[in-house]
């Protein structure tokens, strides 16, 4: 485990709501597959629990399945074509506190998307190849809307990233 790196162009979106913000988390859901990492970065209310609601739907799993996991930190999302592992690392204070939860069985998941909203909390604990999400209260105008900005740290999450791009419209910066 270390620091994530970029490899490739990032991408960028606007997302105008909280539809759109589910709506692109539902496409990137489509696309994921057992053994991926998607690190969620973004203050609070930036939509990070919304877009992974979006992803699990796309993963196939029910929207009202999905909740903040922030008292129980790791919640685990059955019945869809894949597993997803929700992770929420907002509480946790220090990495010693990530083995007391499992945290490296939990990251390396092979039959699981491991979904880790507030990942910038302790970025030297995912993987090197991980999809970076960043989502930000943007201004485009004065809407309510916000700013994605995606980039991948290895050949995996590239390869994810490509595909995403592809059938989003995003754009590369």
């Amino acid at each position: 485990m270390s620091d994530v790196a970029r490899i490739g162009a990032a991408i960028e979106g606007w997302l105008a709501d909280a539809e759109a913000t589910a709506a692109a988390g539902e496409a990137l859901g489509r696309l994921v597959e057992g053994g991926d990492v998607i690190a969620l970065i973004g203050d609070l209310g930036a939509g990070k629990t919304c877009f992974t609601g979006g992803l699990a739907v796309g993963a196939g799993v029910g929207a009202e399945e999905v909740a903040s996991p922030t008292f129980a930190l790791v919640n685990e999302y059955r019945g869809g074509r894949v597993v997803v592992l929700h992770a929420d690392l907002y509480r946790i204070e220090q990495a010693r506190e990530l083995d007391e939860i499992g945290w490296d069985d939990v990251i390396g998941r092979a039959d699981a998307v491991v979904v880790v909203e507030w990942a910038d909390k302790f970025e030297r604990r995912l993987p090197r190849d991980v999809l970076r999400v960043e989502l930000a209260h943007g201004d485009r105008e004065a809407a309510d809307g916000r700013r994605m900005t995606v980039t991948a740290g290895g050949e995996r999450s590239q390869r994810l990233l490509d595909r995403w791009r592809a059938v989003s419209g995003l754009a590369s910066d």
